[in-house]
């Protein structure tokens, strides 16, 4: 009976370490900023809890992962992401990066040279990826502002990621959609967002839905 508990043990050991995406098969992450882990936000109303939500309703054997830190940058991501495509072996890979750098005034070239690492490293991993395109306040002065937006249509050009053109769309020039510091979207906001990313994410579900372990 003592060697029966050691195995039941070992085994139920063995199933705790593999990653949940592994045993449903096809998997959604989310790899972001505070934008995607909800800072400020209460726990469950993210965008990507509701993302998760709605996944279930539609793609209900398709798990989603949120690999999202706060106050992320670009190179923090480069750092950390081959972990977690080795970990959750994802079928699509949502980037949500560089706003951090953007606020820090960090060199351009090296953020795009980040997010562009980021989205080949997901294709050698066999994932799809989509980039969701950010806008910086004006004051960061025009010429800056413009290239930081500019870079997101370039990477989609070079690298073959689908895009987002502007992941807040219709939430961070609204006030009362956007919290105290001007930078994160409120709980209220968090359905649009979720309805700014859908339509881009869900065609990149096709073909791959529905194949997850029976």
């Amino acid at each position: 009976m003592k060697a029966r508990r050691g195995i039941a043990v070992l085994l139920a050991a063995a199933m705790l370490a593999v990653p949940l995406a592994s045993v449903a098969g096809v998997s959604v992450l989310v790899f972001g900023d505070s934008l995607s882990a909800g800072y400020g936000v209460p726990p469950g109303k993210g965008w990507v809890d509701l993302l998760e939500k709605r996944m279930r309703e539609v793609h209900d054997d398709v798990v989603v992962v949120n690999a999202s830190v706060s106050g992320e940058t670009t190179q923090g991501g480069v750092t950390r992401l081959p972990e977690a495509l080795s970990r959750h072996r994802p079928s699509v890979v949502v980037l949500e990066l560089g706003g951090n750098d953007a606020l820090r005034g960090l060199p351009l070239d090296l953020t795009r040279d980040n997010l562009e690492r980021m989205i080949l490293d997901s294709h050698a991993a066999g994932a799809r990826v989509l980039l969701l395109g950010l806008r910086i306040p004006p004051n960061y002065g025009p010429s800056y502002t413009a290239r930081f937006r500019a870079l997101f249509d370039e990477l989609r050009e070079s690298s073959q990621a689908s895009l987002v053109p502007l992941f807040l769309e219709g939430v961070d020039l609204d006030p009362a959609l956007m919290q105290d510091d001007g930078i994160h979207p409120t709980a209220e906001a968090q359905p649009r967002l979720l309805d700014n990313v859908w339509p881009a994410l869900e065609p990149l579900l096709k073909g791959i839905a529905g194949q997850g372990a029976s």
